[in-house]
């Protein structure tokens, strides 16, 4: 055997930028553009913290980062939503369960929820940046007795592109947190058309075809005066989300008197590799997918350009 040959050991503390195989086990339709995936490694639960991400491959197209949705299990199942939006996110949808996809990771810093013990979270998701921060939410609400006040407030663009529906529903029921929800519109013509729905289609928007929107139109921001409970010296604001959002609900945080310490950002819509090495998701001296994509936006907010 050649010499220089890596030690079993040393393949295994490298074995995280190794893709390994997963199955698909589950496949369920959210929206004409978002799929939920449930995936299932060979050996090992895939040892995830909130807010962490990995990279999904197809052999002979490529690979893509995709947040993790489900809370760390110790079991060897996984959770993704995965919107079609490219080559490689477009072959994902095109499987079919029993096939096989490669893992990387996960990769990147998380959400701070061991050191959030004790404290009262205030949880602000825009779109398809509920995704990482359920598996916030659902941590929390799994270990309910370690934080205080739990507050979720979710917003999308229309009633069609609502995500875990039937969550969503259950966490307006609990009386151990605040959950409000918003959509931008009401009037579904304009999204219609452009995802060039099949007639075969039948999803959450024809659930809400028959039950008519009845909570709250307007931009997420709209849900900020409805809050029964903020105290902002020990509330911990998470925010995730498209980046116009970001600017707004940091001012109405800011209008609320919260410090930039006390608010939490996750910036991984800008990553590509995950190793540090395309270049893609770099803002200045920083690189998202090594040093995020969670941070403290006082460490951040210093950054042109960075929301």
């Amino acid at each position: 055997m050649c010499e220089s040959y890596p030690h079993k050991e040393v393949i295994e503390k490298t074995s995280i930028y190794l893709p390994e195989v997963a199955t698909l086990r589950k496949i369920r339709p959210m929206t004409p553009f978002d799929t939920f995936f449930r995936f299932e490694l060979a050996e090992r639960s895939l040892g995830h913290r909130p807010g962490q991400f990995a990279e999904i491959s197809i052999p002979g197209i490529g690979e893509a980062p995709i947040s993790i949705s489900s809370p760390p299990s110790d079991g060897r199942e996984f959770e993704m939503v995965i919107r079609n939006a490219g080559a490689v996110t477009n072959a994902i949808h095109s499987l079919e369960v029993g096939d096989s996809v490669g893992v990387r990771g996960p990769y990147g810093t998380s959400f701070p929820m061991e050191e959030l013990k004790g404290k009262s979270l205030l949880f602000i998701c825009g779109g398809i940046g509920l995704v990482p921060a359920r598996s916030a939410i659902k941590y929390a609400l799994e270990h309910r007795d370690d934080y205080k006040h739990i507050s979720v407030l979710f917003g999308c663009k229309d009633p069609a592109q609502r995500l875990f529906v039937n969550e969503l529903e259950k966490w307006k029921q609990r009386d151990d947190i605040v959950f409000y929800e918003t959509v931008d519109t009401t009037d579904l013509s304009t999204y219609l058309e452009m995802s060039h729905m099949e007639i075969s289609y039948r999803g959450p928007v024809d659930e809400w075809r028959s039950k008519q929107w009845k909570d709250n139109v307007g931009v997420i921001t709209t849900l900020f005066p409805k809050l029964r409970y903020v105290d902002p010296r020990e509330t911990y604001a998470i925010v995730v989300g498209p980046p116009v959002m970001y600017k707004f609900a940091i001012m109405n945080l800011h209008d609320l008197e919260f410090s930039d310490d006390h608010i939490i950002v996750s910036l991984e819509r800008r990553m590509k590799c995950g190793v540090g090495k395309c270049g893609h998701c770099q803002i200045e001296n920083i690189y998202v997918c090594q040093e995020g994509p969670v941070f403290y936006y006082s460490d951040i907010s210093y950054i042109r350009g960075v929301i």
